[in-house]
């Protein structure tokens, strides 16, 4: 018969799926810091040893690192989502920039679809409350502000969905962003138009979402990149028009 004696996991193999768990649903992100050894062993109800043979299992895969004098952390997986000879690539072409917001838009849109019918009231909750920030944080026109909280929020919705294959992928995309490889998010926030007009899309997203309407979420999520693109491409036009003055201007002064 295919059957053995069932052999009791070691305490430190519970450790790990939970810490497995915790950062395959995002709620540990990469760069977070644990508890100390002494905190998390009692929160966990483990003896130090058991804990610290899991944090060395953790840390041989890749998921956790230590950092000499300053604790454990949650690895930056997503560094390896592209090989950096690729990020340089796409920073030096514009056509990069407008695929990484039709990926955005079809994947966002899909999400917010799976959020308005699948997030729990506790998850709808996370996004208002990042809403009601972004509304609180408009009259102060800080432009750094506004673009966390816009990451923010549509982070937001990616958990949401529910999806961890698409939360882990969406951050490695929003890292991208972050780090200025594809457009800089604040200069979308340099224009009172632009910013009133912004913070109206993701009213109506948001709106959408607390309402539990999945085609509504889709479709604001859809005019909302719509409306990046159409601003990055005249802000592109504006630039290649000012060039043009520029040199004659240049050759006005000069004649």
């Amino acid at each position: 018969m295919p059957f053995r004696p069932v052999q009791p996991d070691k305490l430190s193999a519970a450790v790990i799926r939970q810490i497995e768990q915790l950062i395959l649903r995002g709620i540990l992100r990469p760069g977070e810091r644990l508890p100390p050894e002494r905190d998390l062993a009692e929160r966990m109800g483990v003896s130090r040893p058991s804990l610290r043979d899991a944090i060395a299992t953790l840390q041989d895969t890749g998921l956790l690192m230590a950092k000499p004098g300053a604790g454990v952390y949650v690895a930056d997986v997503l560094g390896s989502a592209f090989a950096p000879a690729l990020t340089e690539l796409f920073a030096r072409h514009d056509e990069a920039v407008f695929d990484y917001l039709s990926f955005r838009r079809d994947m966002e849109g899909l999400a917010a679809e799976r959020a308005a019918r699948l997030a729990s009231d506790t998850d709808l909750a996370v996004v208002q409350k990042v809403f009601e920030k972004m509304e609180a944080a408009h009259p102060k026109r800080n432009g750094e502000e506004e673009a966390q909280l816009d990451a923010q929020f549509h982070m937001a919705i990616i958990e949401a969905s529910h999806n961890v294959i698409m939360l882990h992928m969406m951050r490695s995309m929003y890292q991208l962003l972050r780090d200025g490889v594809f457009y800089n998010r604040q200069v979308m926030f340099k224009q009172r138009t632009t910013r009133q007009a912004l913070l109206d899309q993701h009213r109506q997203i948001n709106d959408a979402l607390q309402t539990r309407d999945p085609d509504a979420a889709r479709a604001a999520v859809h005019a909302h990149l719509d409306y990046v693109e159409r601003a990055l491409r005249d802000q592109q036009k504006a630039e290649h028009n000012e060039e043009i003055a520029r040199q004659r201007l240049d050759h006005e002064t000069s004649a």
